[in-house]
């Protein structure tokens, strides 16, 4: 099976349509699938949903999505620094699920284990809370969070051999293995593909079983924040 394309376009050809929900991976300006989200602002899908950590800024990530309103709704964990974001959600034009950062990781993961719901403590009595199923165990009581299954995943790599095994790199490990494997299909991009078994299967972050498409690209190298002291 083929799984090395030579573009991002190439790899979601087929994928795209409207009102989709997207899965994808970046912490903060870290381990961004730009190249994907690119390719889904060129194809100019619209109506989208998507789970994701945070929701970029305005010129990186999905706020070039959002700019070009292409976004119907974010469930995120964090959405700062991102003017754009700011005025579509206040001025009712785009649609917000919040979820605390640790509950949408779990979402992600146990959608991609076949689980589809869990209990947790996190948002009990809050507003996160609201209109879910709340149970008590053990005089505790915690609420029903339900598993998070895309219609496709798109990840930012390291590394990967021909088959999709994968390696991440430090922080830009961060949501990307969990979205990767709760999409019905994963595409992913890395910074470099090499041969099939040359990676250690102990440096193995993800198996290629979870990856059906693959691309090669350059990637642009952000930093957040930037913080100097006078000389």
């Amino acid at each position: 099976m083929k799984k090395v394309y030579g573009s991002a376009a190439e790899a979601l050809d087929g994928l795209l349509f409207d009102g989709m929900f997207i899965a994808a991976g970046g912490f903060g300006l870290c381990g961004i699938p730009e190249l994907l989200l690119e390719a889904i602002k060129e194809a100019g899908t619209k109506d989208l949903t998507f789970a994701s950590n945070n929701a970029g800024v305005d010129d990186f990530g999905i706020g070039i999505l959002l700019q070009t309103k292409q976004v119907k709704k974010m469930i995120s964990s964090y959405v700062g620094e991102n003017a754009e974001f700011m005025r579509q959600y206040l001025s009712g034009e785009l649609e917000l699920e919040f979820n605390p950062q640790g509950t949408l990781a779990e979402r992600m993961r146990a959608g991609g284990a076949g689980i589809p719901g869990f209990y947790t403590k996190t948002g009990v009595g809050t507003v996160i809370a609201e209109g879910k199923e709340h149970k008590d165990f053990n005089g505790q009581t915690y609420i029903l969070e339900e598993g998070i299954v895309a219609d496709v995943s798109i990840v930012k790599a390291w590394k990967a051999d021909e088959t999709g095994n994968l390696v991440f790199r430090k922080t830009a490990r961060n949501f990307n293995p969990p979205a990767a494997t709760c999409g019905k299909v994963c595409v992913v991009e890395v910074e470099e593909i090499v041969p099939t078994g040359s990676l250690d299967p102990d440096h193995i972050h993800l198996p290629g079983i979870y990856v059906h498409r693959i691309i090669q690209g350059e990637h642009e190298k952000r930093i957040e924040q930037r913080t100097t002291r006078a000389a």
